[in-house]
């Protein structure tokens, strides 16, 4: 005999309040009231025969039973989505969102310029980038692809590997035509610009570039790391640059790099996907993609 079923409205609204932590979250994520989330749940416990939650004020708490319960329900309503994507997606019969989460710099100096080409390939899809700098983990929403540094090993995510990167001073044309860079040490007549979320990046080139003792004309300290990119381009100072963002900029002579060497090492580019869409059609052509980008 076929295992009778919950009521699936109510069973929905108590995975999205169970894995957002808020019924408030939950009604937002389902596009309806805190009320109905509320009657909804309380409809799943009347039907189950025990409560869900805790109620503590104005915060609700899963029971130990209900937390055993979203574990194997949970990766049940991931199957049903990427199922349902996956059929939209190859028969043509649904638009196709991939939700993509990047960090700001990357997705401005890298990511956005080349979407163009993914998009000509598949044109029935439509990519929602979001940008943030928090950690996999700390992440509230839900993505099909999270780009950030790595390796790293987050449970329940694949990670592959696809952007090398190393950095380098660099800096506008027109500045070296009036203050000339020939050697580290001319590094004392220039603003030298930081990013204040990379406070180490010129003390540890200039060490290794053997002048730790070096003084610059001045400093100026940005906030976010293409802005730091942006006020280089501008003219303003000489910045780290990362040599995987600013490829485009050297080809075009945008920027120079004075010094050929010391590279100091960074992280690589890498994508997180939940393990519940490694088989998601589309989600391995848009990782495809990104390797093919980055191997040109």
């Amino acid at each position: 005999m076929q295992h009778p079923l919950p009521p699936l409205n109510a069973l929905r609204a108590f995975e999205a309040a169970a894995r957002s932590g808020s019924f408030k979250a939950a009604a937002a994520e389902l596009h309806v009231t805190h009320g109905a989330v509320s009657q909804h749940v309380r409809l799943l416990e009347e039907w189950l025969g025990a409560p869900l939650f805790e109620r503590h004020n104005r915060r609700v708490v899963l029971t130990p039973a209900a937390r055993a319960y979203l574990a194997e329900i949970g990766p049940a309503f991931q199957q049903v989505a990427s199922a349902t994507a996956r059929y939209g997606y190859v028969g043509g019969v649904l638009p196709r969102v991939l939700r993509v989460n990047g960090p700001a710099t990357f997705a401005l100096r890298w990511l956005v310029p080349r979407l163009a080409g993914f998009q000509k390939q598949h044109p029935g899809v439509e990519v929602s980038l979001e940008t943030s700098n928090e950690p996999v983990e700390a992440l509230q929403d839900t993505y099909d692809i999270i780009i950030r540094g790595g390796p790293d090993t987050f449970y329940g995510y694949s990670m592959r590997s696809f952007l090398a990167e190393e950095r380098l001073p660099v800096c506008s044309p027109a500045l070296l035509d009036h203050l000339p860079l020939e050697t580290p040490r001319d590094l004392i007549h220039h603003t030298l610009l930081h990013t204040s979320s990379l406070p180490r990046l010129w003390s540890d080139w200039l060490a290794k570039a053997g002048v730790v003792d070096l003084k610059p004309a001045t400093t100026l300290t940005l906030d976010h790391f293409y802005l730091t990119l942006q006020a280089a381009l501008d003219g303003i100072g000489v910045a780290m640059g990362p040599t995987a963002l600013i490829a485009d900029d050297l080809a075009c002579g945008r920027l120079i790099a004075p010094f050929a060497s010391p590279l100091l090492p960074a992280r690589s580019y890498c994508t997180y996907v939940p393990e519940a869409k490694e088989a998601d059609v589309l989600v391995v052509a848009f990782c495809s993609w990104l390797e093919r980008e980055a191997s040109t």
